[in-house]
C-alpha cells in the first residue's frame, strides 16, 4: 500500500506562515508529532534531513494524513523540486521512513530527504528546526 501520511520536519510544519504549510494543514489531517533517525542540516533558510543508523541521531517533526495523496504530493513535489521534470541530482527526494510518534507507535511515511553534499552546512544538532 502507497502511503498517505506525510512527515514534515521544516517550513511545513504548523505554525509557520507559508503557502505551502497553509496548503497541508487545510488539505490533511494533523496525526501529531512523530520523530526518525537522522541529521537535520540548516540549508538556507529551511532544513535538509540526511538519514542516519545512529539510534542517538533525531530528527524531529510532524505526521499528517493527506486526504488526496496523489494531487498533494505533486504539489509538494513541485515545492521541493523534486520528481519527474527536475534535473538530477534534485536537492531533495521523496522516500518512505520508518518514523515513531509521540504515543509510542511507529509506522512509515514519506519524507523530504535532502540529496545534496551537507559538508560545510551547520548541523542542528537538537535535530528540531524551531530551535536550530
Amino acid at each position: 500500500m502507497i502511503s498517505d501520511r506525510l512527515f514534515v520536519y521544516g517550513t511545513l510544519m504548523r505554525g509557520f506562515d507559508h503557502p505551502m504549510a497553509k496548503l497541508l494543514s487545510r488539505s490533511a489531517d494533523f496525526l501529531g508529532a512523530a520523530q526518525c533517525r537522522g541529521r537535520l542540516y540548516l540549508i538556507k533558510h529551511y532544513p535538509g534531513l540526511v538519514l542516519s543508523d545512529d539510534p542517538t541521531e533525531i530528527v524531529f517533526g510532524e505526521v499528517y494524513r493527506l486526504r488526496d495523496r496523489d494531487a498533494l504530493l505533486g504539489e509538494f513535489d513541485m515545492y521541493e523540486a523534486c520528481g519527474a521534470g527536475f534535473p538530477e541530482p534534485t536537492e531533495y527526494i521523496r522516500a518512505m521512513l520508518p518514523l515513531t510518534l509521540d504515543d509510542g507507535s511507529t509506522g512509515e511515511a514519506w519524507t523530504y530527504i535532502y540529496n545534496w553534499p551537507v559538508s560545510g552546512l551547520p548541523r542542528i544538532a537538537s535535530g528540531k528546526f524551531l530551535e536550530g
